[in-house]
């Protein structure tokens, strides 16, 4: 008796085609779970070798940026008051060039009390915001504008230190390392008291200044 066979349907009528190793696969499909791994991968990127690994180590690392940071500014704020024309202006950026030096032995001495040795690592950030400044300089001629300009390019900086000293303090309370806190905290109310004399000085004399100008 001849077996009965069913006829009307092939393996392309369900949409699937047969390859060469005998497995179906669905044609005009996209493999979700394939897309979503590499959507997820995107952008992803690899720690370098010596990536900080607690937070404690990250806490080194952003000593070692302000520490960069400080010394950059030591050698770049001089250079802000010669450009300054008010006189004002000139004892205010003199008188953190002071704080500042003050502020990397302060540094020197958190790095000690964490057992860690003095060390600066590249803070693109401030390298960043001192060539902006030395840009913002050469943009304005000489007088209220460019004073305006200083006091601009100076508030930047402070906000920036106000948030990293901000930070790091944040992270030595979590971590019970109450000296290195206590030096943070010092500095950190120095650049908060800059920030807040460059306001006043801009609103009161420069800027008005700048604006007749």
């Amino acid at each position: 008796m001849a077996k009965k066979t069913t006829t009307g349907k092939s393996a392309t009528s369900t949409g699937k085609k047969t390859t060469p190793t005998g497995k179906t696969t669905s044609t005009g499909k996209k493999s979700t779970a394939t897309s979503t791994k590499k959507s997820a991968e995107t952008g992803k990127l690899k720690a370098k070798s010596d990536a900080a690994e607690n937070l404690r180590e990250f806490l080194v690392d952003g000593l070692k940026d302000l520490y960069w940071a400080e010394k950059a500014l030591v050698k770049n704020l001089p250079k802000m008051a010669k450009n300054a024309t008010s006189p004002k202006l000139q004892a205010a950026v003199n008188k953190h060039l002071e704080e500042t030096k003050n502020q990397v032995t302060r540094l020197e001495d958190a790095f000690k009390a964490m057992g860690e040795k003095a060390k600066g690592e590249k803070c693109d950030a401030m390298d960043g915001l001192l060539k902006e400044a030395e840009s913002i300089m050469k943009e304005t001629e000489a007088g209220p504008v460019r004073d305006a300009a200083i006091i601009a390019a100076a508030q930047k900086v402070e906000h920036y230190e106000i948030a990293s000293y901000g930070t790091l303090a944040t992270y030595a309370k979590l971590l019970g390392e109450n000296q290195t806190l206590s030096l943070l905290k010092a500095t950190l109310a120095e650049e908060k008291t800059c920030d807040t004399d460059l306001t006043k000085l801009a609103t009161t004399e420069i800027n008005i200044k700048a604006k007749r100008a």
